[in-house]
């Protein structure tokens, strides 16, 4: 089996507008140059990598096949990264809370307190109804085109009324 060797452009990185938008949330009224921005990339992605080395050897040493947010804590004690410890529980926190927030969220049609039977009821009589509508209007165009037909056949013969008479008085 053949595994591509890894080149440095391919190695993955945070996109520099996310970056960005970082530096300028934290710094608002600091210019950071370029470099230093390419810089503060690097070092954010090297961390990144290194956390996560750790976290999935801890995480195999615990004999476990996904990384959990245990893991990463873990990692960031053993690499000496333990003062980060309770900002990064914080961000846990409220990401758990978002994360039930729109599981909440996604659950409003039983929070509507409507039982599922009558919700599908109403929806096949707005169906219903769409349908008398459409072909209501199906109907008149129906009826306008016969009336416009008719016209045009009694114009017709009108014409070839008028043509007749005409020539019988030639």
């Amino acid at each position: 089996m053949n595994v591509p060797t890894e080149q440095p452009d391919d190695e993955l990185t945070i996109p520099r507008a996310a970056m960005n938008k970082m530096i300028k949330e934290i710094l608002p009224n600091v210019r950071v140059a370029n470099e230093a921005r390419e810089l503060i990339l690097n070092c954010c992605t090297e961390f990144i990598h290194l956390l996560s080395s750790e976290a999935n050897e801890i995480c195999n040493q615990q004999q476990k096949k996904t990384i959990n947010a245990e893991h990463i804590l873990m990692s960031l004690d053993k690499l000496g990264f333990g003062d980060y410890r309770a900002d990064a529980e914080a961000v846990l926190k409220d990401c758990k809370a978002m994360a039930a927030k729109k599981r909440r969220k996604s659950t409003r049609l039983e929070n509507l307190g409507i039982p599922e039977e009558e919700l599908l009821r109403q929806q096949q009589e707005l169906f219903a109804k769409a349908r008398e509508e459409q072909m209501l209007v199906a109907q008149q165009e129906w009826q306008l085109l016969q009336e416009q037909a008719a016209a045009a056949v009694q114009q017709q013969q009108q014409e070839q009324l008028t043509i007749d008479e005409e020539d019988d008085y030639s």
